[in-house]
């Protein structure tokens, strides 16, 4: 049962990892959750996570990201191309083309922030991933960049969020948010980066900006450009229990 009077906060790539992560932050607070997944097989659970609707979608598609953005007034996007050469190689990627589809979709649809992973090593933070990492990965890294330049010339508010390596560890909260590209790097909990990606559009400190996330007991090299921001944790707080999946 969902309150149509409730903000509707769509999980875009809510069956990867960072999207469960997402659920699990969001499914005890009053807002309304809309999980996508590209396949049917993966509905269910889903739903069992907490989603209160999913809608099957493929992002390549213009009319499917137009169907799941429709009445959502915040967008979390965590779509990601799985393990494969074109990590290496490029071409048509989801990180590009998939997420350009949807930020499309949320401009037009009016939506009111559109909050964005990334990872250190795009654009002015390749400093902070070392080089064969970066070449291994150049081209899902260019996507990447191409699509956080066309977020930040669309005109919506937006939250950029450059995670480091990601783990499967418990969240830890302690999180060094830097700005600046060279700022931080090493690695964090992805349920860290999902508590923040959730707390961003309640976050008036990360309005239009694009913000590079890690550990303190992850971090690899000292810290630059630290920022401090007052994440909104408190409208998205979950049981730290529930918080796992």
């Amino acid at each position: 049962m969902t309150d149509d009077s409730s903000p509707r906060v769509l999980i875009a790539g809510a069956s990867g990892d960072t999207g469960t992560e997402l659920l699990a932050v969001l499914r005890p607070t009053d807002l309304t959750v809309r999980a996508t997944t590209r396949s049917y097989a993966t509905v269910e659970s889903l739903e069992r996570l907490g989603a209160d609707e999913v809608v099957v979608a493929d992002f390549f598609e213009p009319g499917d990201a137009v169907a799941a953005v429709e009445g959502c007034d915040v967008v979390c996007c965590a779509v990601g191309t799985p393990p494969s050469y074109r990590h290496t190689v490029g071409g048509k990627l989801v990180d590009r083309t998939g997420v350009s589809n949807l930020l499309t979709a949320a401009v037009g649809e009016g939506v009111s922030h559109f909050v964005h992973e990334s990872a250190i090593g795009v654009g002015s933070s390749r400093a902070g991933l070392p080089l064969p990492a970066r070449l291994l990965i150049r081209g899902s890294l260019k996507a990447k960049g191409d699509a956080e330049t066309a977020i930040r010339r669309s005109g919506i508010d937006y939250t950029i969020v450059r995670p480091g390596r990601l783990t499967n560890e418990p969240p830890n909260g302690e999180i060094l948010v830097g700005e600046g590209g060279d700022s931080v790097a090493g690695s964090i909990p992805r349920a860290d980066v999902a508590r923040v990606m959730a707390a961003a559009p309640f976050t008036p400190d990360a309005r239009n900006r694009t913000l590079e996330i890690a550990s303190r007991d992850g971090l690899s090299g000292p810290p630059k450009r630290i920022v401090d921001v007052d994440w909104a944790f408190d409208r998205v707080e979950a049981d730290r229990d529930r918080m796992r999946l």
